[in-house]
């Protein structure tokens, strides 16, 4: 059996709306929702660990994915390194990924109190209660949960070894 991927990236890659009718059917069929957000500039293997770990937590992940004007503000004028489709696709293309939303805000504020996710889940260098969103799920009677990050793994350091070794 063959996948049409395309069709598969295009129908995991949504814009609000269309997301929060998905979460909205998924959560009345009684699914559990875990949303985590970030760059994700350069895939790599801590990425894959740290989402795949979300993913076990609930039934269906959502990812917000910072778009490309947010992640300039955020990580300066030299990212990101892959445009927003591009590390949009990528993500998609993760099978334990159910959908992926793009935001141009610098937080994604907005789109976890649309969305209202059953658990939020960052990397466990975040206090909880320093965890954007935190606040809105946990009243609406969902979880907040860190996962540790793999050690020695980060976009920012794989960009910095590729200058050191072109310069």
């Amino acid at each position: 059996m063959r996948i049409d991927i395309e069709k598969t990236l295009l129908n995991k890659i949504c814009d609000l709306p269309s997301l929060k009718s998905m979460v909205t059917h998924w959560q009345k069929e009684g699914k559990n929702v875990v949303f985590t957000n970030g760059v994700f500039d350069l895939l790599h293997i801590g990425h894959i660990i740290y989402l795949a770990k979300a993913s076990e937590m609930s039934d269906k992940l959502i990812i917000g994915l910072n778009s490309d004007s947010s992640v300039k503000r955020i990580k300066g004028e030299n990212r990101p390194v892959n445009d927003q489709n591009n590390r949009a696709a990528l993500l998609a293309a993760l099978f334990f990924v159910d959908a992926v939303v793009v935001f141009e805000d610098d937080t994604p504020i907005k789109l976890i109190t649309a969305l209202m996710p059953d658990i939020l889940v960052k990397g466990a260098d975040y206090l909880v209660e320093n965890i954007v969103g935190a606040k809105e799920v946990i009243a609406n009677g969902g979880e907040v949960k860190t996962i540790n990050f793999v050690e020695g793994y980060s976009s920012t350091s794989i960009i910095e070894k590729i200058r050191n070794q072109i310069t």
